[in-house]
């Protein structure tokens, strides 16, 4: 008989954490108060000048597609955007509006993975890339990587690693799962390395904006020559609008449009008026306090967890994650975070979702609610400790 399922969607791995997701609603829904350190979302709200710009969109109900690459006038605030905060001149006509982070990488390897062809990947990273690689039959090479790199692919990983099936790279800067940067330089590299050699550079900017030392360095810096993939989720606080936006070269711009229209037709437009307002000057003054939060929150994570015994060889500089190593404490992180859940009420997100270089000795913690909260969860992750 024929196959009925397709057999593109059996390499297609699935979020483990959402395993333990499941078991800590469940034991929320029987009275256990849970500490939430697994879910890379925010826990500040959108910003009240978003809220209102949306609802303001709404209530005139002219609630209709827009133009499949989104609406003039964004593209042209996010251009204003990166003239502003890069020094960089981007046209609007390279801006497309996706619906979120996933629907541009959607788009960037839509317009340019042919079936067969391989992106590189460090090895840990954020597990959907992969996947979404996966979805136009192409293969993903993932590329082990530790703290003499930062977490992140270099030139010449890059070039050691490329092969002629090789299609491009993609570098998360910052990353998740690790909140490391990759130094300026090596970026630069990278993207020259990558276009020496033909091929695609993806850059995942996602979580730009929430850096904590000097300013994340764009690819575009560097080169035309790159997709950019940028989100209104992590800094803007948009997660559940489901809005961000894909920077192509200039010979990408038919492909990817004719792909918008025809898998999207439009992002939420309600979402686009609403974003219209994240770059107003009030809003962008609230994001900056927030950003200030996050580092404090960062700073006494990073110390608490080193003071438990957890080692984290580099200091993250960006995002709201750390990648610890738990390898003093168990040599499966993944029965160590069900263990916490179970025993006292925390939940993390144990390495096996970011890849398999030294994953069963690593968990990330997501700083994504308040040192008061976290400064509990280490108390119940020291009893833990001393139970095992």
């Amino acid at each position: 008989m024929r196959e009925r399922v397709a057999r593109r969607t059996i390499g297609i791995s699935p979020f483990y954490v959402m395993e333990l997701l499941r078991r800590a609603k469940e034991l929320e829904a029987q009275g256990r108060d849970i500490i939430h350190m697994e879910i890379g979302e925010p826990d500040f709200a959108a910003p009240r000048a978003i809220v209102e710009a949306s609802v303001k969109h709404v209530l005139t109900g002219e609630v209709k597609y827009t133009s499949a690459a989104g609406l003039p006038e964004l593209r042209e605030k996010i251009a204003a955007f990166y003239r502003r905060r890069y020094g960089l001149d981007v046209p609007a006509r390279r801006i497309f509006v996706t619906p979120g982070a996933s629907g541009a990488f959607l788009l960037a390897l839509g317009a340019s993975l042919n079936p067969g062809e391989e992106v590189l990947m460090s090895d840990p990273c954020y597990p959907c890339n992969s996947n979404f690689v996966r979805l136009f039959d192409g293969t993903t090479r993932t590329v082990p990587v530790d703290a003499a790199t930062c977490y992140q692919l270099t030139a010449g990983l890059i070039r050691r690693h490329w092969n002629e099936n090789t299609k491009g790279a993609l570098i998360a800067s910052p990353s998740n799962p690790t909140g490391t940067l990759i130094p300026r330089d090596e970026l630069a590299e990278a993207v020259r390395t990558v276009n020496a050699l033909g091929g695609c550079f993806y850059s995942d900017e996602i979580y730009h904006g929430l850096v904590y030392s000097d300013q994340a360095a764009s690819a575009l810096e560097f080169s035309d020559e790159v997709f950019v993939i940028n989100s209104f989720s992590k800094y803007f606080g948009m997660t559940g609008w489901r809005i961000g936006w894909l920077i192509v070269p200039d010979e990408f711009v038919e492909a990817a449009e004719k792909l918008a229209q025809n898998i999207f037709i439009a992002t939420s437009s309600d979402a686009q008026y609403a974003a219209l307002a994240a770059f107003d000057e009030a809003t962008l003054a609230e994001l900056e306090q927030r950003r200030r939060e996050f580092e404090a929150r960062r700073n006494f994570l990073y110390e608490a967890l080193l003071g438990l015994g957890f080692a984290i060889p580099v200091k993250p500089e960006g995002a709201f994650y750390i990648y610890a190593d738990c390898s003093k404490f168990t040599d499966d992180s993944f029965r160590f975070a069900m263990e916490l859940l179970e025993a006292e009420g925390v939940a993390v997100t144990p390495g096996r979702d970011f890849g398999t270089h030294n994953a069963h000795h690593a968990l990330r913690f997501a700083y994504t609610t308040s040192i008061e909260r976290m400064a509990e969860a280490m108390q119940r992750l020291q009893r833990f400790i001393d139970t095992r």
